[in-house]
């Protein structure tokens, strides 16, 4: 037996539907439900399509994580949803189940803050996270340096995209490749046989006068493309292998190259990277190198972990369990544009008394 917080957390911000339970920072069940088969034909995730199949994959993937940890749903001590950002109607889904499992079974419920879910999982693989941690997150939907100095309640952004995210870019390369959707892994799997030193894309925002730690793919994406295009209508064969090699050599050059430097600027000697793109091979060897020339501790969850799924939503709202704070109200909405700044959505004192009984069975 132990008192660490027994938390279910449910997320639904994009495309996957994920259920994750954990006790403290003990995951015991990471259930996850995709769609991103049925977006593939569209070359991209099309909100009314996820919200569908999350309404559709709710019931069933919150019953396979109870299995799957050993648990039942009165054992819980406090139900997590992704409050924002994301997709409003894929939040919406998530966000009113939650509430209906609070209500029934007498718990408290916890708004929170996809990309603070996003660094508070790695603890489920490396411990506590040590305060302050510097954060780069890189996902289809975000490129941002977060400095966080208690991830329930003080997560400051340092940088963020002013246009395109990492991931996105890898999307639409992948796209104009002819390589299919989702496109972070197929360029991966083609760059590791092509030579990052073929051709010499451009790093976007790293120039002496530029914002020290924002992100900019925009460039980059219409350089690859023109480029591609040239070769093509020249009658020349495009080096597919060489051009995905390239192109993410110059994304994970300028990401690991400002995250670093931000963690020297601040005097933090912990990087933590997140998000679906830290999956990307290239980017963890390469920020790997970096740290440790720096001297800076690099913290990466396997790649399972990094891309959306309950089990970070689950560590985020046990870790505010246990810290105290305040549980969402029941009029908690979804905020699609919800800032980091709000790591949860607290709500008031009385806020549970209308769910004094087990509803559930």
């Amino acid at each position: 037996m132990t008192d660490e917080p027994l938390v279910l957390g449910i997320e639904t911000s994009c495309d996957e539907t994920g259920v994750g339970i954990v006790r403290g920072t003990t995951l015991l069940a990471d259930a996850v439900a995709s769609s991103v088969d049925e977006h593939a034909r569209f070359g991209g995730v099309v909100p009314e399509v996820a919200s569908r199949a999350h309404l559709e994959a709710m019931v069933p993937t919150i019953d396979r994580a109870l299995k799957e940890a050993g648990v039942t749903a009165k054992d819980l001590d406090g139900i997590a949803v992704t409050a924002g950002p994301g997709l409003a109607g894929a939040l919406l889904v998530g966000v009113s189940a939650a509430k209906a499992y609070a209500y029934a079974l007498g718990k408290p419920l916890y708004g929170v803050n996809h990309l603070a879910s996003h660094i508070c999982v790695d603890q489920l693989e490396h411990g506590p996270l040590p305060e302050p941690t510097m954060a780069l997150l890189v996902s289809g939907g975000h490129s941002s340096l977060l400095l966080s100095e208690d991830i329930t309640s003080d997560v400051r952004p340092m940088g963020a995209t002013i246009d395109d995210a990492a991931g996105e870019a890898f999307d639409k390369i992948a796209r104009v490749l002819n390589l299919g959707f989702p496109g972070g892994p197929v360029i991966d799997r083609y760059a590791r046989e092509g030579d990052p030193e073929a051709i010499a894309f451009p790093r976007g925002l790293t120039g002496p006068r530029d914002p020290a730690y924002d992100f900019s793919f925009s460039g980059l994406k219409t350089a690859v493309a023109r480029w591609i295009e040239a070769r093509r209508a020249a009658g020349e064969e495009v080096p597919v292998r060489d051009v995905a090699a390239s192109f993410q050599e110059a994304v994970v050059d300028v990401l690991t190259r400002k995250a670093v430097r931000a963690c020297k600027d601040e005097g933090v000697d912990h990087l933590m990277i997140g998000g679906g793109v830290a999956a990307n091979s290239r980017l963890r060897v390469l920020a790997q190198e970096r740290c440790e020339a720096a001297g800076i501790r690099l913290r990466v969850p396997r790649p399972k972990l990094c891309t959306d799924n309950g089990a970070m939503v689950a560590a985020l709202g046990a870790e505010m369990v246990a810290r105290n704070r305040a549980a969402s109200s029941w009029d908690l909405s979804a905020d699609s544009s919800l800032p980091v700044t709000d790591p949860h959505v607290p709500g008031h004192d009385h806020v549970h008394e209308v769910s004094k009984e087990n509803l559930y069975s």
